[in-house]
């Protein structure tokens, strides 16, 4: 299975500038490959694959010698990142005709990592540095050690904000896990929402740290003064603003998914359509949805519950306000009615409670309609 690590780095001043300079050059490169592209089509009506410009890179070298100072699977991965753009785009002009994205050219902000195809780079023997073809070895924080018999497919050197990372795709041998034996009182349903987080079938309820909203105000002042200005250093502070916004709700939901991954043996969770919510828009929550960002939390329990042996099952979230978690009758309610009351078994809990105990009891019958796990019962 492929797996990406990812750790900062701490290059020099002069290290930093060669990034910066590699960088822009790929910007470059990227722009006149789209561009070569787009002429031949207009002119002769033919596509230029990338293969093709691939083998134009040593003459590009002898023209332009600035290039000769970059890794040559670097220069083919930038060439790639062309196909792949093209490739996107006849992908979406199948499925519509409008508003499909036509590959763009990249401006000054707009290419931020070069990647190492399988060689280039490698780690020192301490793992204090890594060294990068045409950069030198640069200080690294490997806080997470690299899984044995892992092979390394890709590096990729990315800045984020003023921040330099250094990404490892990892081909894991696959190790299957054996699943762990569910407790009932260690399954546990989870009820996403925007006033609480999520709201779980025991009762617990996370409260929504809501990050976007705790800035909006600097964020406004911000993107204000930027408007009027156009000023880099204004720019800068606007990025690490969102930056910093996009840390926090990151390192909350790392947190809380480890956790759960912890303390349960099941974790059901609604399989919810957030793209499709968002595109519908008729509550005007697109802002509050992206901000809790439910899709990266529930992608984390997936992947670290099946390192751990945990079940994580997707439930349809279709009906779980509505039904009564108690008697099984439908109580039908508004968005804005938050108790769930049931006039036919008089129970009352919270809306979110009893959509969770509605969502752990699907989970539970979905598990126990699977197939025998070879690994034993669990």
């Amino acid at each position: 299975m492929i797996r990406n690590f990812k750790y900062r780095i701490y290059p020099t001043k002069k290290q930093e500038k060669t990034l910066n300079t590699t960088f822009t050059n790929c910007r470059r490169l990227y722009n006149v490959a789209l561009q070569h592209r787009n002429d031949v089509w207009r002119s002769y009506r033919k596509s230029v694959s990338c293969y093709d410009q691939i083998n134009e890179l040593p003459k590009i070298k002898e023209e332009f010698p600035q290039y000769k100072e970059i890794h040559s699977q670097v220069l083919q991965n930038v060439l790639v990142r062309v196909d792949l753009a093209f490739k996107g785009f006849f992908r979406r002009l199948k499925i519509k005709k409008e508003g499909c994205g036509f590959p763009r050219f990249k401006g000054e902000d707009r290419f931020k990592s070069i990647t190492y195809l399988q060689s280039g780079f490698d780690f020192t023997k301490d793992k204090k540095r890594i060294k990068l073809s045409k950069i030198g070895l640069v200080k690294i924080r490997a806080h997470r050690q690299i899984p044995i018999g892992a092979k390394t497919k890709t590096c990729c050197i990315k800045k984020e904000a003023d921040k330099w990372y250094c990404v490892l795709s990892l081909d894991i041998p696959f190790a299957t896990v054996e699943k762990k034996v569910v407790r009932d009182y260690r399954a546990i349903g989870i009820d996403l929402g925007l006033t609480d987080f999520a709201v779980l079938s025991n009762g617990e309820e996370i409260k929504n740290p809501k990050y976007l909203k705790q800035s909006e105000a600097k964020l406004k002042e911000t993107q204000s003064r930027y408007s009027k200005e156009k000023t880099k250093a204004t720019k800068k502070k606007l990025v690490k603003l969102h930056y910093k916004v996009a840390n926090q709700r990151k390192d909350f939901q790392h947190k809380l998914s480890s956790q759960l991954v912890n303390r349960f043996d099941l974790i059901a969770y609604e399989d919810l359509n957030v793209k499709g919510m968002m595109k519908d828009d008729r509550y005007k929550l697109n802002k509050h949805i992206g901000d809790a960002s439910w899709s990266s939390f529930i992608s984390m329990v997936k992947y670290k519950a099946e390192s751990a042996g945990t079940y994580a099952i997707a439930v349809n979230p279709k009906g779980t306000s509505q039904k009564c978690s108690g008697c099984g009758a439908v109580v039908k309610k508004d968005l804005y009615v938050r108790v769930h009351a049931c006039p036919v078994c008089s129970l009352s809990l919270s809306r979110d409670h009893n959509a969770a105990i509605n969502i752990l009891a699907s989970g539970t019958d979905a598990r126990l309609s699977e197939a025998p796990s070879p690994l034993g019962k669990g």
